[in-house]
C-alpha cells in the first residue's frame, strides 16, 4: 500500500488542502465546547468510558450534520418526506464528506422482514427463478411472499372517436404469498378462555383482553352493539350470536350516537395486537399474547411463506424456498455452480452479495431468517454488506462498536474490513472499546475523563502509542489483562440440558453448574444463544437479561423505567396529604403549557422543528403549585435533577428516608450508573448505560439463575472490572450466573467455561470444551483457548 506523505510540493493545488474534518465548539448532550481535527482518509477510533460523549460527537454532531446538509440539497417537496434534522449545537463544522452510518439499531421488527429482504438478495433470487425456474409460473412477483395473488374484472368507460364506449376488462396479479398465513410463515390460534370468561355476561365484565375495560370505547363496541344480549352469559349464546361476537365482518353502526365500525373480537385482536412483532409490544400486551396465543408453523406452506406454485418452480431441483433456507455459505456455492450466460450479470451480483456475507462472518445465516431475530452486532454487519463492494471513495463511514457480538477470532476479520474501506480512500470513524480494534487506528480520540457531566472533554488525541503513555483512563487500562483465577468456586448443583437441537445444535447434552459463574462462549453463530435461551426453561427461577433495546420516549427516564418514581411520588404525597398523581409530569402535575414535556415543539414542515424551553415551567415539567410541596427541603423537579449518588444519600436518611427508593438507587449505583440523573431522558443514554439500566432493573427479580447475554456490550475496559465485581457479588449472594460472552476478561474470571463450535452455522452446534478457564488455556484445543491463552499471556 502506497503511503501518502504529508510533505506537499510547493505548487500544491488549493483543493488538496482539505485534509481535515474540523469540529469547533461542539456542545451536543454532555460535550463541553469540544474542538478537534480529524484526519481524512484515515481510520480514527473514538474511545472513552461509557457515557463520556463518544456517540454525541461522532453520531449526533459529525454524522448528523453531514446528513442534514445532504438532505438540504433536495427540493422542498422531497424534504417533506424525509426525517427533519436540526443543526447540531456546534460553532464550526468544516471539511465534512458524505457520511454513511452503520449503527447497531435493530433491524425492523416487521414479521415479514427477513435477512434476504433486508439485503436485496431475495429480490435477485426472485428474478433468477422467474427467468430460469421450471415450470415457468410468472414474473418475480410470483416468488414474493409479500405479494398476494389477486384478480378482478369489470366494465371500464373509454372515450374513443368522440364516443363513449364501455369495454370489459380483467386483470390478475400472481403473487407468491401463502394465502393461509399471509406470508408470515406461522399461523396463530387464540385460546378463547384467555380472551373472555364465558360464565359472565358482557355487562358483568366478561372480556379479559388488555385495553378492554368496562366503560371504555373498545368494550362498549361489544356491550352496546345490540347484536346479542349483553346481560346473558357468553356460554349461553346461540351459534349466530357467538359468530357475531367473535367473527362478524366489519360493519358500520351507531353506538352512543357515534358512528363506529364493529367487527368480531378475534379479527379485531389479530389486527390490533398480533400484526406487530412480539418484541415491539408493550410488556402487558406481550404477556397477554404469550398467554392467549399459540404460534404454529403454517401447515399449507410449512413455514416457507410461499404458495405451492412458487415452491414447485425449480432450478437444478432447488426451489426458491430451498435456496432461502440454505446456509448462505452453501447458497453462494450453489449460485456459483449455475452457468447461464443469459443471466450472467445477475448471477455475478448475487454471488458477490452472498460472498460478502461469508467474508463478514455471517455465512452461517440463512436468507429466510427473520430480521428481528438478529442481534445488534449481526444487524450492524448485515448493514455493512451493501457497502463492502461499493465503488464510492472519499466518503465517511461511521461505525458503532462493529466488534459487538464477535469472538476474538472474528475481530481480526472485522479489522481487515475496516482497513480495506480506509485503503479505498475513505474516512473511517469508529466508536469502540475493544483494544484489538483501537490498536489498528491511525488516529485515536479519547473522551472523558468520566461519564455524564464528568465527561464531554477530549482527554487525548494522537497515535495508539501516545495513548498508551498518555495517562488517561483508556491509556492506563489499555494493556490490562485479567489473570486466571487461582481457585474456582465449587458448584452447588447441576442444570441438565439433554438433546438440545434448536437451530444448529447437534443433539447437545451438557450439565451447567449452579452456584458459580459460568461463561458460554464460541465463535459468532456457533449456537450459544440457541443453547441457553432455547433450552433453559424461562420459569419463575430464571431471570433472563438479553440485548433487546430499551423502549422509551423522551418522557421516559431512569426513574420511570426502574419504577423508582412510584415510591418517590408516594413519599411526597404522604408528606403533604395529596394525591401521588400530582407528582407525575405525565399525569395531573404536568405543566399545562408544555403538557409535562419541559419544552414546546414548533413544527416547521420540511425544516427542522424548533424545541424551546417552556416559559411557564422553565423546563421543570411541573405546575408551579406542585413545586410548592417539598420533601427534605427539595421539590420534585430538584429530586429528578439529582444524580443517583446524591439521591442515594438523600433517600437513605433524614426526613426524606424512603427504603423502597433507596433499594432501587442502590442497584443503580451497583451497576455503575451513579453519575446519571434520575430525570435524564432515556433517549440520551448511551448503549452501555441502557444495558446496565436493564441489569439494575432485573437485579431485584427473585430468580435463582441469572442469564446475561453479552453484558460487556458498550462497556469501557474500566467498566468491565466493575461488572466483574457485580457478577461476583451476585454469585456470592447465592445466585447462579450464566453469561454468554466473548470478552476474554469475563472468560478468565469464570469458574466454568462451556465452549461451542468449532465453527459457525452447520460447522458449529457442538460442545468443544467444558471445564475451568485454566484447563482451557492449558489445552489450547479450541479457537477460544488459543485467544484466551494469548490474552492472559500463558
Amino acid at each position: 500500500m502506497a503511503t501518502r506523505k504529508n510533505t506537499q510540493p510547493p505548487g500544491r493545488h488549493a483543493a488538496d488542502s482539505h485534509d481535515l474534518i474540523r469540529v469547533h465548539g461542539a456542545r451536543v448532550n454532555n460535550l463541553k465546547d469540544v474542538s478537534i481535527e480529524i484526519p481524512k482518509r484515515r481510520l480514527t477510533v473514538f474511545t472513552g468510558v461509557s457515557g463520556s460523549g463518544k456517540s454525541s460527537l461522532v453520531f449526533d454532531t459529525i454524522a448528523a450534520e453531514s446528513q442534514r446538509l445532504i438532505n438540504e440539497t433536495y427540493s422542498a417537496f422531497v424534504q417533506g418526506f424525509m426525517p427533519t434534522l436540526a443543526r447540531p449545537e456546534v460553532d464550526v463544522l468544516d471539511g465534512l464528506t458524505t457520511a454513511i452510518i452503520v449503527d447497531q439499531q435493530r433491524m425492523g421488527g416487521d414479521p415479514r422482514s427477513t435477512v434476504g429482504t433486508a439485503t436485496d438478495a431475495n429480490a435477485m433470487l426472485r428474478i433468477l427463478f422467474s427467468r430460469l425456474g421450471k415450470p415457468y409460473i410468472g414474473s418475480p412477483k410470483a416468488f414474493s411472499f409479500n405479494v398476494a395473488s389477486i384478480s378482478g374484472a369489470g366494465a371500464v368507460t373509454v372515450e374513443r372517436g368522440g364516443q363513449t364506449v364501455k369495454e370489459r376488462r380483467s386483470f390478475s396479479i400472481t403473487g407468491g404469498m401463502c394465502p393461509r398465513c399471509e406470508g408470515r410463515g406461522s399461523v396463530t390460534d387464540l385460546d378463547l378462555t384467555q380472551i373472555y370468561d364465558d360464565s359472565k355476561s358482557l355487562n358483568d365484565g366478561a372480556l379479559t383482553v388488555p385495553g378492554y375495560k368496562p366503560g371504555g370505547w373498545s368494550y362498549r363496541l361489544y356491550s352496546e352493539s345490540g347484536l346479542y344480549d349483553a346481560d346473558k352469559p357468553i356460554r349461553k349464546y346461540t351459534k349466530r350470536e357467538l359468530h357475531d361476537f367473535l367473527h362478524r365482518e366489519p360493519v358500520r353502526m351507531k353506538i352512543a350516537g357515534i358512528n363506529m365500525t364493529y367487527e368480531g373480537l378475534i379479527p379485531r385482536i389479530q389486527k390490533s395486537m398480533l400484526a406487530k412483532d412480539r418484541e415491539s409490544m408493550q410488556p402487558h400486551i406481550r404477556e397477554f399474547v404469550d398467554r392467549a396465543v399459540t404460534f404454529t408453523t403454517c401447515p399449507d406452506c410449512a413455514g416457507t411463506r410461499l404458495t405451492e406454485a412458487a415452491r414447485s418452480s425449480k432450478i437444478k431441483k432447488v426451489s426458491i424456498a430451498d435456496a432461502c433456507a440454505m446456509q448462505i455459505s452453501d447458497l453462494a456455492a450453489w449460485v456459483d455452480s449455475l452457468d447461464e450466460p443469459s443471466v450472467a450479470p445477475l448471477l455475478a451480483t448475487l454471488h458477490h452479495t452472498l460472498e460478502s456475507f461469508v467474508e463478514i462472518g455471517l455465512g452461517y445465516l440463512s436468507l429466510d431468517r427473520p430480521a428481528g431475530t438478529l442481534s445488534g452486532g449481526e444487524a450492524q454487519r448485515v448493514k455493512m454488506i451493501r457497502h463492502l463492494g461499493s465503488s464510492l471513495t472519499d466518503t465517511t463511514y461511521v461505525f458503532d462498536e462493529p466488534t459487538t457480538g464477535l469472538h476474538p477470532h472474528d475481530i481480526q476479520r472485522m479489522n481487515g474490513l475496516l482497513q480495506r474501506l480506509r485503503d479505498k480512500g475513505n474516512t473511517v470513524l469508529v466508536v469502540e472499546h475493544k483494544p484489538e480494534t483501537i490498536a489498528i487506528a491511525d488516529h485515536v480520540v479519547d473522551l472523558g475523563p468520566g461519564a455524564g457531566t464528568a465527561g464531554g472533554t477530549v482527554c487525548f488525541e494522537g497515535t495508539v502509542d501516545g495513548l498508551r503513555k498518555g495517562g488517561t483512563i483508556t491509556g492506563r487500562h489499555f494493556d490490562d489483562r485479567a489473570a486466571l483465577k487461582k481457585t474456582v468456586r465449587e458448584p452447588t448443583g447441576r442444570l441438565e440440558i439433554r438433546g438440545a437441537a434448536k437451530h444448529n445444535l447437534r443433539d447437545v447434552d451438557v450439565d451447567i453448574p449452579l452456584g458459580v459463574l459460568t461463561v458460554i462462549t464460541g465463535v459468532a453463530g456457533s449456537g450459544k444463544s440457541s443453547l441457553i435461551h432455547g433450552s433453559i426453561p424461562a420459569g419463575e427461577d430464571v431471570v433472563s437479561i438479553d440485548q433487546g433495546a430499551i423502549r422509551g420516549s423522551r418522557r421516559s427516564n431512569p426513574a420511570t423505567y426502574t419504577g423508582l418514581l412510584d415510591p418517590i411520588r408516594k413519599a411526597f404525597a404522604k408528606a403533604h396529604g395529596v394525591k401521588p398523581a400530582l407528582f407525575s409530569a405525565n399525569s395531573e402535575g404536568a405543566c399545562p403549557t408544555c403538557n409535562g414535556a419541559g419544552v414546546v415543539y414548533t413544527d416547521l414542515a420540511m425544516m427542522a422543528g424548533v424545541a424551546t424551553t417552556c416559559e411557564d415551567c422553565e423546563g421543570k415539567r411541573f405546575q408551579a403549585s406542585v413545586l410548592d410541596y417539598h420533601l427534605g427541603g427539595r421539590d420534585i423537579s430538584e429530586v429528578l435533577a439529582m444524580p443517583v449518588t446524591e439521591a442515594l444519600e438523600f433517600f437513605g436518611s433524614g426526613e426524606a428516608a424512603t427504603p423502597a427508593a433507596h433499594r432501587i438507587l442502590d442497584r443503580l449505583s451497583d451497576v455503575g450508573l451513579g453519575y446519571v440523573s434520575l430525570g435524564q431522558p432515556l433517549t440520551t443514554l448511551s448503549g452501555g448505560e441502557r444495558q446496565r439500566l436493564k441489569l439494575a432493573t432485573h437485579m431485584s427479580d427473585k430468580g435463582g439463575v441469572y442469564v446475561l447475554d453479552e453484558p460487556t456490550t458498550g462497556l469501557h475496559l474500566a467498566d468491565v472490572e466493575q461488572l466483574l465485581g457485580l457478577l461476583d457479588r451476585l454469585v456470592d449472594s447465592g445466585k447462579s450466573v450464566i453469561v454468554i460472552e466473548h470478552h476474554q476478561a469475563v472468560m478468565a474470571h469464570a469458574d466454568w467455561i462451556v465452549d461451542l463450535g468449532p465453527g459457525a452455522g452447520h460447522d458449529g452446534g457442538r460442545i468443544v470444551f467444558e471445564g475451568t478457564p485454566a484447563d482451557l488455556v492449558a489445552e489450547r484445543s479450541t479457537l477460544t483457548g488459543e485467544h484466551l491463552a494469548a490474552y492472559v499471556g500463558a
